[in-house]
């Protein structure tokens, strides 16, 4: 008997959901939910997806790699919002917005009766902290580069209870853009810690699920260094189907910290994860050979805005005992020596080799993808060995007896490329132009590192000499690209923390990008920007090599799957997916 109660419970264990997630909330009078027009769902199961690398934080004012990122933009509410499948600009926490016939005021409106994953109510005050916060220069969030408009910071100004009036000290264009990339923040969360200093080291992995609240769908929940990171349902979320029920539909969403690709295929392919992105061309028609035998679909989507690229250190300020690495930035800081290395590297074989022809050389950092803005202009330029020793001769390199270049001071032209050792086609692409530069005579050694290794020493210790890195995939606008193009702004990669420009080209950048961004007429914001990637072109800051397709996969229970070429690829509308036969158990 004994032995059958213990069965039978069991038996009702596994028949319930993994955990006792919160149920939503229910719709009262007074709160002004927005609509959404998908296929209404039900309830229940939870979303296994996995990660390259593990997120660094989980604040928003200071995320910068793409896992914090993938797992924050699932936690966060903006005023306004780019829909990924449409690339238009729409209602979100605001209901509403007017701009003034002058283009200088925008007037938002905020939907009545909505509230924070802790049940705190959203007010005018925490959209008036979180824009002090983004506009604070101590913190270098990356949304400030955006919100500073004619050299002046937005002025944000309260109107009354639920309505916010933003002054520009002059026009934006596509101002309405922005506001997509501004998370509204809890300022009764987050005032104590902004007063004391203390606000960029909120919101770590290991802070208590309590400590942290957003207008998401989801909020945070566990974490397990190595394994994974767990959201579970905002109760209080402020979407509802065409059924009046409260969204999302899924319970919980899991990441899985799965550093190899190949292993997230296996994983995938098994079940245990419901979507993948972000995959090789090999790895994509691996699954799709064995889709016909296995529960899921795959899509490629076509070329989509991310860019790879190659970029040199050329920062001011180095860490101690970097004399060695001085002595590399005067060929790093030549254009003739980035243009000599442009040339050396074979694009098409990337393409070729790394996507298997599913993807597209750059010559600049705009794909083409990027129908609007794309300066058609620019040819993407052959890989010519023969023009590349002309450039380097006219820079004063020779060539000793076994073929070694050597600068002007009869040094050999050596250095390290870091690739983050989670990313396969970027190690890959590292290693073909460690290839083609032993052609030229340089000797480049590739060094992958994990990730987040990676980036302190890009954006923290300036430790690194070469590194292959990824941009792109936000907006197809030019305007989320200011933080990278200003000379100032907090993704200026080649040198970060300039007070002015360090050259005359990039200060040419910075005045066409200041200039744009206040340009209305889109022909004319399209002239500067093709100006822009001339520039960029010609003076090679990041070396770019090719951009990818994107090649998604869903299992066939999802429905309202709907993968976009911005990001994030799948999960941009994980508020709206649920299962079509049922909610898993695991």
């Amino acid at each position: 008997m004994r032995f059958r109660v213990l069965l039978w419970v069991c038996a009702l264990l596994l028949s319930q959901p993994a955990s006792a997630a919160e149920q939503p909330q229910p719709i009262k009078t007074g709160e002004e939910l927005l609509t959404t027009q998908s296929e209404p769902g039900s309830y229940g199961g939870r979303l296994v997806f996995a990660l390259r690398a593990e997120p660094k934080t989980l604040n928003p004012v200071t995320a910068i790699d793409a896992p914090s990122r993938d797992v924050i933009g699932r936690m966060i509410g903006d005023l306004l919002h780019i829909n990924r499948a449409t690339q238009l600009t729409e209602p979100a926490l605001a209901k509403e917005w007017k701009v003034s016939p002058d283009g200088l005021r925008y007037t938002l409106t905020l939907r009545r009766g909505l509230r924070f994953s802790d049940g705190h109510p959203l007010g005018v005050e925490d959209v008036l902290f979180s824009f002090e916060v983004y506009l604070d220069e101590k913190l270098h969030a990356p949304q400030r580069d955006l919100l500073v408009v004619g050299g002046k910071p937005i002025v944000v100004r309260r109107v009354d209870a639920q309505t916010v009036a933003f002054e520009l000290s002059q026009p934006y264009a596509a101002a309405e853009r922005l506001f997509d990339s501004v998370p509204i923040l809890p300022k009764h969360l987050l005032l104590k810690a902004y007063q004391e200093g203390k606000l960029a080291q909120a919101w770590g992995l290991n802070a208590p699920a309590s400590s942290m609240a957003g207008l998401g769908p989801y909020r945070f929940k566990e974490y397990v260094p190595g394994q994974r990171l767990v959201l579970e349902r905002n109760p209080y979320y402020w979407k509802m189907d065409r059924r009046k029920k409260r969204l999302p539909y899924l319970d919980e969403v899991v990441f899985l910290f799965v550093t190899s690709e190949d292993a997230q295929v296996i994983r995938f392919q098994s079940g245990e994860t419901n979507l993948i992105s972000r995959m090789s061309a090999d790895n994509y028609a691996v699954l799709e050979r064995d889709r016909g035998q296995r529960p899921y679909q795959m899509y490629d989507l076509g070329p989509g805005l991310e860019y790879n690229f190659l970029f040199f250190n050329q920062n001011t300020v180095l860490p101690k005992d970097a004399s060695k690495l001085a002595e590399k930035q005067a060929w790093f800081r030549d254009r003739r020596f980035r243009q000599a290395v442009s040339l050396a590297i074979d694009r098409n074989a990337i393409v070729r080799l790394v996507f298997r022809g599913r993807g597209a050389p750059l010559q600049t950092h705009v794909t083409p993808a990027n129908r609007v803005w794309i300066n058609t202009a620019i040819p993407v330029e052959p890989r010519s060995l023969a023009k590349a020793r002309e450039v380097l001769k006219s820079a004063g390199y020779s060539w000793s007896a076994d073929g070694a270049l050597l600068d002007d001071k009869r040094r050999p032209v050596e250095f390290s490329i870091l690739s983050s050792a989670s990313n396969a086609q970027r190690t890959q692409m590292a290693t073909m132009i460690q290839s083609d530069l032993k052609e030229l005579g340089i000797k480049a050694t590739v060094v992958p590192l994990e990730f987040r290794s990676v980036l302190d020493r890009v954006f923290q210790t300036h430790d690194y000499e070469a590194v292959v890195l990824a941009l792109g995939g936000g907006d197809i606008d030019p305007n989320p690209q200011m933080n990278v193009w200003l000379s100032s702004g907090s993704n200026h990669l080649w040198n970060l923390g300039q007070t002015q420009p360090a050259t005359p080209w990039e200060a040419e950048i910075d005045t066409l990008m200041r200039k744009q961004l206040s340009t209305l007429k889109l022909k004319d914001r399209k002239r500067m920007y093709d100006r822009v990637q001339q520039l960029v072109a010609e003076h090679l800051p990041l070396i770019c090599l090719a951009s990818p397709n994107i090649l998604v996969g869903a299992q066939n229970n999802i429905a309202n799957f709907k993968p976009a070429i911005l990001e994030h690829y799948v999960l941009w509308n994980v508020d709206e997916l649920y299962y079509r036969d049922g909610s898993p158990r695991r």
